[in-house]
């Protein structure tokens, strides 16, 4: 009885009243102590109420029945097909769809319906997947903001790939601390190309001159990379880089003189085709033999040949392992020793390297005068806390002596 005057009510009520009641009339549904009669009947209304010319009213019909697992069926897939602003919170919040209901609106539906779908609570890891694939943007930042998606490696990977170049997208992926080393770098390859356009663009320094620094800086950030992250995941960071093309002579003498012997005999490895070990026991052999061999194996230019081997003979004395920094700085020792031996090479063809040596040295020197600033910094601050402690305790106690 209560349903049918609803109904009679409803054809000649205005929009805003219609909306109310039908958000009561939904409410009733799932939460009032209905007969069976009734309860059919509500259900009845509420499809009725799915040809409402008035949005507000199939609005406020989603409102209320997204997150219920007792709202009916017909009436949550009606309204998913609905206008994106009638989809988004059933799409968001309902239980009753399956992975492949949210697969298919990922594929078909709006940038506000992939948005809704990105947000829900638990998101399966195919769904996650599919949005990565096809998502906006904007989805795939709800996704990313999402503390509980479960979204697998090879789909960070692609949302990195597909926009990566934007900020927004950009800093949470940085922020995951599971991130793989390779996505990490191809990131911030992308940053420091835009970087070098955007300084070569304002005319700040030449083209060139801006490739060159970001090429060096990605180089500094991937021998980094490498020192914080497990071998195996130093080992897909070099698959990338050759595949890329960034695993040049100069990231792996870099490698060599940080001390970063994971990075450079992987390298060696991957350039050459030859396992890990092999390369290994080529590296620490005494001869240099097999040393020159692998060298050409690896297809490395003949002109560098000077400056590895002499770094490796450093290496293998084992003279340079307190320097500071660990494995992701240049070792200035090694470089000086390395630099003063090409030097007195009468190779023309070591102009590049002993240019590239020297700017290599001039960033171990910087790197390690500020180190040594921020430590003796570091002393004098802990040394006048120190004092001021002492000259606080002096004072309190020659003030209970006086109260004495």
């Amino acid at each position: 009885m209560l349903v049918r005057r609803f109904l009679q009510w409803v054809r000649t009520a205005p929009a805003g009243e219609r909306a109310d009641a039908t958000g009561a009339l939904a409410r009733a549904y799932l939460f009032s102590d209905l007969s069976a009669d009734d309860r059919a009947a509500a259900e009845g209304a509420m499809l009725m109420l799915l040809d409402d010319p008035g949005p507000l009213v199939r609005r406020a019909l989603a409102d209320a029945l997204a997150a219920s697992p007792d709202a009916p069926a017909a009436v949550i897939y009606a309204l998913a097909a609905d206008q994106p602003q009638i989809a988004a919170p059933v799409f968001a919040l309902s239980p009753l769809f399956v992975d492949a209901d949210l697969v298919d609106a990922v594929a078909t539906g709006s940038a506000a319906v992939q948005v809704a779908v990105a947000s829900r609570a638990a998101l399966p890891r195919a769904v996650a997947a599919a949005i990565a694939e096809v998502g906006t943007a904007e989805a795939c930042l709800v996704l990313l903001e999402n503390q509980e998606a479960d979204i697998a490696p090879f789909s960070i990977d692609r949302i990195a790939e597909r926009y990566g170049h934007l900020a927004a997208i950009r800093e949470p992926l940085l922020a995951r601390e599971d991130l793989a080393a390779a996505t990490r770098h191809a990131l911030v390859t992308k940053l420091s190309e835009m970087l070098a356009g955007f300084v070569a663009g304002r005319a700040w320094i030449d083209a060139d001159h801006a490739q060159r620094v970001a090429r060096e800086a990605c180089e500094k950030v991937t021998v980094a990379l490498a020192a914080e992250s497990a071998e195996r995941e130093v080992r897909r960071l070099i698959r990338h880089l050759r595949e890329s093309g960034q695993l040049t002579a100069g990231l792996i003498l870099r490698a060599l003189l940080s001390g970063n012997v994971v990075l450079f005999e992987g390298a060696l490895a991957e350039l050459a085709e030859l396992s890990v070990a092999r390369v290994s026991g080529l590296v620490s052999d005494g001869s240099f033999s097999g040393l020159r061999a692998l060298f050409e194996k690896a297809g490395l230019p003949v002109s560098t040949y000077p400056a590895f081997k002499e770094a490796i003979e450093a290496m293998r004395e084992g003279g340079f392992a307190c320097e500071p920094g660990g494995a992701a700085r240049l070792k200035r020792r090694m470089i000086e020793r390395v630099l003063t031996r090409c030097e007195n090479e009468e190779f023309g063809e070591l102009a590049p390297l002993i240019t590239l040596l020297h700017r290599f040295a001039t960033e171990a020197a910087r790197e390690e005068a500020r180190l040594f600033c921020d430590e003796l910094a570091t002393d004098d601050f802990d040394a006048e806390t120190e004092e001021f402690e002492v000259e606080t305790e002096d004072f309190e106690a020659e003030t209970q002596s006086v109260a004495a």
